[in-house]
């Protein structure tokens, strides 16, 4: 028997929730008329042959072996954050296909000992919330990057910061391929070795976490501390003396 003192004098007990097992909407990984995961894949290189484009394209040919659906955002043309508003098409399709995904994997180059601009742009123009909708939250995420030299995890230890910001939910697993220009041949293939099964890892490992959240997202984020607000918010508004 736990000892803890259960008296609560802050908490409002309407909005207080205690998590169950049956709030949970389990639904199993076969079932007819239940729709493809829906995967956006996102890379940080704007060059020819960029090698970050290379292992997404891997990527979705993986998740797409494994019955997700999946869509690359091509970054060329996405104007810098403040440069342009929400009405750029580039803008608005990257914003579509944020709200269309269930899941998404970002692979960046390292740079400078950090991920590139071109992927932080990407994820700078997602906003928080459009109007009452947050474009992020609850979505899993897959993080990699592609190294010029010696393997190294700078890159990835960034977006996982950034993927928590943006309240996704980061698997615990990783890829950082070390010396990428070695890795793919020239039809842009990856070829066969540990960094190619560690990506195959990271997909399936996405593509489970992504079929066991996306239906219960709404009630894995909701928090406390909202339904307060939104509690106090309502009591304001019902208790007015004059309307």
């Amino acid at each position: 028997m736990s000892n803890t003192n259960s008296n609560l004098p802050n908490i409002n007990e309407q909005a207080f929730d205690s998590p169950t097992i049956d709030k949970l909407a389990i639904t199993p990984l076969v079932t007819e008329g239940i729709h493809k995961p829906r995967i956006l894949l996102l890379y940080g290189s704007l060059r020819t042959r960029s090698y970050s484009r290379l292992a997404v394209e891997e990527s979705a040919r993986l998740l797409e072996a494994m019955g997700a659906e999946t869509r690359i955002f091509d970054p060329t043309g996405l104007p810098q954050p403040d440069t342009e508003d929400e009405t750029h098409p580039k803008v608005k399709e990257l914003r579509e296909l944020m709200i269309w995904s269930e899941g998404q994997v970002w692979c960046s180059p390292e740079r400078h000992g950090s991920m590139t601009s071109i992927l932080k742009s990407q994820i700078d123009w997602m906003p928080l919330s459009i109007g009452a909708v947050r474009p992020t939250q609850g979505k899993t995420l897959a993080i990699m990057q592609v190294c010029g030299g010696s393997q190294s995890f700078n890159a990835v230890n960034q977006m996982r910061i950034l993927g928590r910001w943006m309240r996704m939910f980061t698997i615990p697993n990783q890829s950082s391929v070390a010396k990428a220009f070695l890795e793919f041949e020239e039809d842009g293939r990856m070829k066969p070795s540990s960094y190619y099964n560690r990506i195959v890892d990271v997909m399936e490992e996405l593509m489970k976490f992504t079929l066991l959240l996306r239906d219960n997202k709404d009630y894995m984020v909701d928090r406390y501390s909202e339904r307060v607000e939104s509690a106090a918010q309502l009591s304001e508004r019902v208790n007015q003396k004059t309307i």
